[in-house]
C-alpha cells in the first residue's frame, strides 16, 4: 500500500506547479522536497501513520485542485488594493521583497552590511589587528 501512496504523492507533485520568482518561498518546491524527505525509500518506505499520510494527501489534493475556490466562490476577483493577479505576483517575488527590504534599511546599516566581515574568521582578525597587544 505503500508503494500506492509514494505514487500518488509523486503524481501530485508532478502536477503541482513550481514558482520560479519565489525561491525558497515556493510552496512547490517545498512539497517536493518534504516528498523526498518522507520517502527516502521510494516505494519500499513504511509508513508508520498511514491514516495521517491519506489525509495529508487529499487535504494537499483538496488546495490543487481548487476545492475551496469552487466551494466559495468569491463575487469578484478585486482585492483592497485594487490591484491585479499579476502585480501582487510582481511583488511578491522573491527579488522585489529583497529590493523592498533594502529600501526600508537606514544608509548605516547598508554600510555596516557591506563592509562588515563576511566569515567568522575575518571577523577575529580584525579584532586582532584593531586591538593593540597588552604589555607584560
Amino acid at each position: 500500500m505503500a508503494a500506492g501512496r509514494y505514487r500518488r504523492f509523486l503524481k501530485l507533485c508532478e502536477e503541482w506547479p513550481v514558482d520560479e520568482t519565489k525561491r525558497g518561498r515556493d510552496l512547490g518546491a517545498y512539497l517536493r522536497q518534504r516528498v523526498a524527505q518522507a520517502f527516502r525509500e521510494g516505494e519500499n518506505t513504511q509508513i508508520a501513520e498511514p491514516e495521517a499520510c491519506d489525509q495529508m494527501y487529499e487535504s494537499l489534493a483538496r488546495l490543487h485542485s481548487n476545492y475551496y475556490k469552487h466551494k466559495y466562490p468569491r463575487p469578484r476577483d478585486t482585492s483592497f488594493s485594487g490591484l491585479s493577479l499579476e502585480e501582487y505576483k510582481l511583488i511578491l517575488s522573491t527579488d522585489a521583497l529583497g529590493e523592498f527590504k533594502n529600501m526600508n534599511k537606514g544608509m548605516w546599516k547598508k554600510l555596516q552590511e557591506r563592509f562588515a566581515p563576511q566569515s567568522p574568521d575575518e571577523k577575529h582578525k580584525g579584532w586582532d589587528q584593531a586591538l593593540p597587544r597588552p604589555r607584560t
